[in-house]
């Protein structure tokens, strides 16, 4: 437990039998009255964002959530199986849970896997991966960067749009947040 003054931002709250997490708040004093704390909070599983106000002083209850790299070891049915790189267990985790984050993964990456005792909240990707482009429609001669985009399939079997000059066996840097094309990889 915490009271309202120990608030800040990343702090996960245990709020009606959900998990919120702490996005923004703001410690409020106004002439009349008295103080009180004013906080946006985000659910950890549906995302959905919300505002709240708490009077100042009032109890609230903290969540343990425990955030580790796990290396990602292969798909298992519709669970996606991590390893915690330090102590070699391996956690399964529902393909809800991971999300869009499957359209980037390959196996043995690093992710970071977030647990609340012992069960998966989310997994969270770098900003950024290297994925090699398995598909794509020939580019044409006299295509260039600023002509436009074309569909392009991934190793991981995600479609992206990728510019006209860019060809199949290529690798690409793509943004794990929206999936866009970032810039193409020289080895």
């Amino acid at each position: 437990m915490a009271t309202t003054n120990d608030l800040k931002n990343g702090i996960v709250l245990r709020i009606d039998g959900q998990l919120w997490t702490v996005v923004e708040f703001q410690h409020v004093k106004p002439g009349k009255g008295g103080a009180f704390v004013r906080t946006k909070m985000k659910n950890v599983l549906s995302g959905k964002t919300v505002d709240r106000t708490f009077n100042a002083g009032v109890k609230v209850e903290t969540a343990n959530v425990d955030k580790r790299d796990m290396q990602y070891l292969y798909k298992d049915g519709d669970d996606f199986v991590f390893m915690d790189t330090d102590t070699f267990d391996q956690l399964n985790v529902p393909a809800a849970t991971v999300g869009d984050a499957a359209n980037f993964m390959l196996e043995s990456q690093t992710a970071l896997v977030a647990t609340n005792e012992g069960v998966p909240l989310y997994v969270e990707l770098p900003p950024s991966v290297v994925l090699e482009v398995t598909y794509t429609e020939p580019g044409l001669q006299g295509d260039r960067s600023s002509a436009g985009t074309k569909p392009a399939t991934l190793e991981t079997g995600y479609e992206i749009q990728v510019p006209l000059f860019l060809e199949a066996n290529t690798k690409v840097k793509v943004d794990t947040r929206d999936g866009s094309y970032l810039g193409r990889v020289n080895d």
